[in-house]
Protein backbone atom coordinates (compact mmCIF):
# COMPACT_ATOMS: atom_id res chain seq x y z
CA UNK A 1 0.00 0.00 0.00
CA UNK A 2 1.11 3.60 -0.74
CA UNK A 3 1.20 6.21 1.93
CA UNK A 4 2.05 9.49 3.02
CA UNK A 5 3.40 9.25 6.07
CA UNK A 6 5.27 11.23 8.56
CA UNK A 7 9.05 10.48 10.53
CA UNK A 8 10.58 12.21 13.24
CA UNK A 9 14.15 11.87 14.22
CA UNK A 10 17.38 10.88 12.10
CA UNK A 11 18.52 7.97 11.34
CA UNK A 12 21.89 6.66 10.65
CA UNK A 13 25.54 6.67 12.96
CA UNK A 14 26.96 9.60 14.34
CA UNK A 15 30.56 8.17 13.79
CA UNK A 16 32.65 9.96 11.27
CA UNK A 17 32.47 9.42 8.14
CA UNK A 18 36.51 7.79 7.56
CA UNK A 19 36.20 6.00 10.88
CA UNK A 20 32.84 4.71 10.17
CA UNK A 21 34.22 2.94 6.70
CA UNK A 22 37.55 1.95 8.23
CA UNK A 23 35.23 0.22 10.90
CA UNK A 24 33.38 -1.34 8.11
CA UNK A 25 35.66 -2.56 6.21
CA UNK A 26 37.16 -4.21 9.27
CA UNK A 27 34.38 -6.26 9.72
CA UNK A 28 34.18 -7.88 5.99
CA UNK A 29 37.63 -8.52 6.19
CA UNK A 30 37.49 -10.19 10.17
CA UNK A 31 34.35 -12.15 8.81
CA UNK A 32 35.17 -13.39 5.37
CA UNK A 33 38.49 -14.70 7.24
CA UNK A 34 36.49 -16.93 9.06
CA UNK A 35 34.34 -18.88 6.53
CA UNK A 36 32.41 -21.02 9.75
CA UNK A 37 31.13 -17.64 11.64
CA UNK A 38 31.46 -15.58 14.23
CA UNK A 39 29.59 -14.10 16.79
CA UNK A 40 28.93 -10.78 17.05
CA UNK A 41 31.07 -10.69 20.62
CA UNK A 42 34.22 -11.30 19.10
CA UNK A 43 34.25 -9.62 16.26
CA UNK A 44 33.54 -6.53 18.74
CA UNK A 45 36.53 -7.60 21.56
CA UNK A 46 38.80 -7.99 18.15
CA UNK A 47 38.62 -4.69 16.47
CA UNK A 48 37.63 -2.77 19.75
CA UNK A 49 34.46 -1.75 17.84
CA UNK A 50 31.63 -0.05 21.04
CA UNK A 51 28.76 -3.14 21.12
CA UNK A 52 26.67 0.27 19.96
CA UNK A 53 28.35 1.47 16.56
CA UNK A 54 28.70 -2.70 16.14
CA UNK A 55 25.21 -3.55 16.01
CA UNK A 56 24.18 -0.73 13.27
CA UNK A 57 27.31 -1.58 10.96
CA UNK A 58 26.68 -5.19 11.66
CA UNK A 59 22.59 -4.70 10.52
CA UNK A 60 24.02 -2.57 7.65
CA UNK A 61 25.93 -4.87 6.14
CA UNK A 62 22.97 -7.89 6.88
CA UNK A 63 20.63 -5.51 5.21
CA UNK A 64 23.03 -4.23 2.10
CA UNK A 65 23.76 -8.33 2.03
CA UNK A 66 27.35 -8.06 2.31
CA UNK A 67 27.21 -10.28 5.74
CA UNK A 68 24.55 -13.03 6.37
CA UNK A 69 23.26 -14.18 9.71
CA UNK A 70 22.99 -17.06 10.36
CA UNK A 71 21.53 -17.68 13.95
CA UNK A 72 24.29 -15.93 16.06
CA UNK A 73 26.88 -16.18 13.44
CA UNK A 74 27.55 -13.85 10.78
CA UNK A 75 29.41 -14.84 7.56
CA UNK A 76 30.68 -13.20 4.26
CA UNK A 77 26.74 -12.36 2.16
CA UNK A 78 25.92 -13.33 -1.41
CA UNK A 79 26.77 -9.03 -2.00
CA UNK A 80 30.29 -9.56 -1.50
CA UNK A 81 30.05 -12.23 -5.04
CA UNK A 82 27.74 -9.51 -6.23
CA UNK A 83 30.84 -7.00 -6.31
CA UNK A 84 32.85 -9.29 -8.48
CA UNK A 85 30.48 -9.93 -11.36
CA UNK A 86 29.95 -7.58 -14.07
CA UNK A 87 26.99 -5.42 -14.53
CA UNK A 88 25.86 -8.27 -17.35
CA UNK A 89 26.02 -10.80 -15.41
CA UNK A 90 24.11 -9.56 -12.39
CA UNK A 91 20.17 -9.83 -12.11
CA UNK A 92 18.32 -7.44 -13.68
CA UNK A 93 17.34 -5.93 -10.18
CA UNK A 94 20.52 -5.93 -9.09
CA UNK A 95 21.93 -3.86 -11.79
CA UNK A 96 18.41 -1.51 -11.20
CA UNK A 97 18.61 -0.75 -7.59
CA UNK A 98 21.82 1.28 -7.31
CA UNK A 99 19.93 3.48 -10.26
CA UNK A 100 16.86 3.95 -7.37
CA UNK A 101 19.09 4.65 -4.45
CA UNK A 102 21.16 7.09 -6.43
CA UNK A 103 17.72 9.24 -7.40
CA UNK A 104 16.57 8.71 -3.29
CA UNK A 105 20.17 9.98 -2.05
CA UNK A 106 19.90 13.02 -5.05
CA UNK A 107 16.73 14.13 -4.76
CA UNK A 108 15.98 12.99 -1.02
CA UNK A 109 12.84 12.01 -1.85
CA UNK A 110 10.70 8.49 -1.87
CA UNK A 111 12.21 6.62 -5.41
CA UNK A 112 10.74 3.18 -6.89
CA UNK A 113 10.84 0.66 -9.98
CA UNK A 114 8.07 -0.64 -11.03
CA UNK A 115 7.46 -3.38 -13.96
CA UNK A 116 4.31 -4.14 -15.99
CA UNK A 117 1.43 -6.58 -14.69
CA UNK A 118 -0.96 -7.10 -17.11
CA UNK A 119 -2.84 -3.37 -16.98
CA UNK A 120 -0.92 -2.88 -13.13
CA UNK A 121 2.48 -1.46 -12.32
CA UNK A 122 4.18 -3.85 -9.27
CA UNK A 123 6.73 -1.95 -7.20
CA UNK A 124 9.90 -4.22 -7.33
CA UNK A 125 12.44 -1.41 -5.26
CA UNK A 126 11.23 1.35 -3.21
CA UNK A 127 13.94 3.39 -1.41
CA UNK A 128 12.04 5.77 0.61
CA UNK A 129 12.74 9.56 1.24
CA UNK A 130 14.38 11.02 4.99
CA UNK A 131 12.32 13.58 5.03
CA UNK A 132 9.97 14.28 8.10
CA UNK A 133 6.78 14.29 5.64
CA UNK A 134 7.38 11.30 3.01
CA UNK A 135 5.80 9.50 0.61
CA UNK A 136 6.01 5.08 0.94
CA UNK A 137 5.19 2.51 -1.26
CA UNK A 138 5.64 -1.43 -0.58
CA UNK A 139 7.34 -3.31 -2.43
CA UNK A 140 4.98 -5.84 -3.86
CA UNK A 141 2.36 -2.76 -4.19
CA UNK A 142 0.41 -3.35 -7.21
CA UNK A 143 -1.36 0.08 -8.71
CA UNK A 144 -3.55 0.68 -12.16
CA UNK A 145 -1.17 2.27 -14.81
CA UNK A 146 -3.20 5.47 -15.34
CA UNK A 147 -3.10 7.04 -12.06
CA UNK A 148 0.94 6.81 -10.87
CA UNK A 149 3.83 8.62 -13.19
CA UNK A 150 5.29 5.39 -13.43
CA UNK A 151 2.23 3.80 -15.15
CA UNK A 152 1.88 6.76 -17.41
CA UNK A 153 5.15 6.24 -18.42
CA UNK A 154 4.65 3.18 -19.55
CA UNK A 155 1.86 3.64 -20.89
CA UNK A 156 3.32 6.42 -23.22
CA UNK A 157 5.79 3.75 -24.68
CA UNK A 158 3.79 1.65 -25.94
CA UNK A 159 2.97 0.67 -29.52
CA UNK A 160 -0.74 1.86 -30.75
CA UNK A 161 -1.94 -1.63 -30.78
CA UNK A 162 -1.00 -2.52 -27.66
CA UNK A 163 -1.83 1.08 -26.10
CA UNK A 164 -5.71 0.79 -27.67
CA UNK A 165 -6.11 -2.38 -26.40
CA UNK A 166 -5.33 -1.01 -23.28
CA UNK A 167 -8.18 1.20 -23.30
CA UNK A 168 -10.73 -1.63 -23.82
CA UNK A 169 -9.68 -3.88 -21.37
CA UNK A 170 -8.62 -2.22 -18.37
CA UNK A 171 -10.52 -0.42 -15.43
CA UNK A 172 -9.84 3.13 -14.50
CA UNK A 173 -10.60 3.97 -11.17
CA UNK A 174 -10.91 7.67 -9.69
CA UNK A 175 -8.78 7.77 -6.79
CA UNK A 176 -8.78 11.58 -6.10
CA UNK A 177 -10.73 14.76 -7.68
CA UNK A 178 -7.59 14.72 -10.04
CA UNK A 179 -7.27 11.23 -11.08
CA UNK A 180 -7.50 10.88 -15.22
CA UNK A 181 -9.88 8.53 -16.30
CA UNK A 182 -11.63 10.14 -19.65
CA UNK A 183 -9.31 8.21 -22.24
CA UNK A 184 -9.09 11.47 -24.46
CA UNK A 185 -7.70 13.48 -21.68
CA UNK A 186 -5.30 10.46 -20.57
CA UNK A 187 -4.56 9.90 -24.50
CA UNK A 188 -3.56 13.88 -24.29
CA UNK A 189 -1.46 13.17 -21.04
CA UNK A 190 0.50 10.58 -22.95
CA UNK A 191 1.40 12.17 -26.07
CA UNK A 192 2.72 14.81 -23.66
CA UNK A 193 4.96 12.58 -21.68
CA UNK A 194 5.87 10.40 -25.08
CA UNK A 195 7.43 13.75 -26.32
CA UNK A 196 9.13 14.59 -23.56
CA UNK A 197 10.16 11.09 -22.35
CA UNK A 198 8.88 12.79 -19.06
CA UNK A 199 5.21 11.32 -16.82
CA UNK A 200 3.91 13.75 -14.33
CA UNK A 201 1.57 12.85 -11.99
CA UNK A 202 -0.50 15.63 -9.59
CA UNK A 203 -2.51 14.57 -6.67
CA UNK A 204 -4.10 11.73 -9.16
CA UNK A 205 -3.65 8.32 -6.73
CA UNK A 206 -2.80 9.76 -3.39
CA UNK A 207 -3.86 13.47 -2.13
CA UNK A 208 -0.76 15.85 -1.65
CA UNK A 209 1.69 14.01 -3.92
CA UNK A 210 3.29 14.31 -7.79
CA UNK A 211 4.93 11.59 -9.34
CA UNK A 212 7.42 12.24 -11.88
CA UNK A 213 8.39 9.05 -14.07
CA UNK A 214 10.25 7.84 -17.06
CA UNK A 215 10.67 4.22 -18.39
CA UNK A 216 13.98 2.44 -17.80
CA UNK A 217 15.27 0.83 -21.39
CA UNK A 218 17.89 -2.03 -22.09
CA UNK A 219 18.72 -2.76 -25.36
CA UNK A 220 16.32 -1.69 -26.61
CA UNK A 221 13.33 -2.93 -24.78
CA UNK A 222 11.06 -1.38 -22.23
CA UNK A 223 11.64 -3.46 -18.63
CA UNK A 224 10.12 -0.85 -16.43
CA UNK A 225 10.01 2.59 -15.24
CA UNK A 226 11.68 4.53 -12.97
CA UNK A 227 9.48 7.39 -10.45
CA UNK A 228 10.18 9.96 -7.52
CA UNK A 229 7.19 10.93 -5.48
CA UNK A 230 7.24 14.13 -4.19
CA UNK A 231 4.75 15.69 -1.60
CA UNK A 232 3.21 18.94 -2.91
CA UNK A 233 4.09 21.39 -0.53
CA UNK A 234 7.48 21.24 -1.10
CA UNK A 235 7.48 20.56 -4.77
CA UNK A 236 8.01 23.93 -6.49
CA UNK A 237 9.71 24.49 -9.62
CA UNK A 238 13.27 24.10 -8.93
CA UNK A 239 12.69 20.32 -6.75
CA UNK A 240 10.31 19.49 -9.95
CA UNK A 241 12.86 20.23 -12.52
CA UNK A 242 15.27 19.25 -10.59
CA UNK A 243 13.34 15.53 -10.05
CA UNK A 244 12.96 15.46 -13.69
CA UNK A 245 17.07 15.96 -14.92
CA UNK A 246 17.53 13.13 -12.23
CA UNK A 247 15.24 11.20 -13.83
CA UNK A 248 16.75 11.98 -17.10
CA UNK A 249 19.96 10.87 -16.32
CA UNK A 250 19.26 7.59 -14.88
CA UNK A 251 20.13 5.33 -17.63
CA UNK A 252 21.51 1.63 -17.07
CA UNK A 253 25.37 0.81 -17.90
CA UNK A 254 26.05 -0.92 -21.10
Amino acid sequence: MATLTTHSGTSGSNAAPVKSAMRTLDIIEYVVARPSGVIAQDIAQALAIPVSSLSYLLSTLVERGYLARVGRNYQAGAGLERLRSTPQRLPLIERVRPLVRALRIQSNETASYFVQREWEIEALITETAEHTLRYSIGVGTRTPMHCLAAGKAMLAAMGPATLDRYFEESVRSRYTETTIVDEARLRAELDTARQSGIAITREEFTPGIMGIGKVLVLDGEVIGSLAVAIPTVRCDAKVEASARTLLEMATLPV
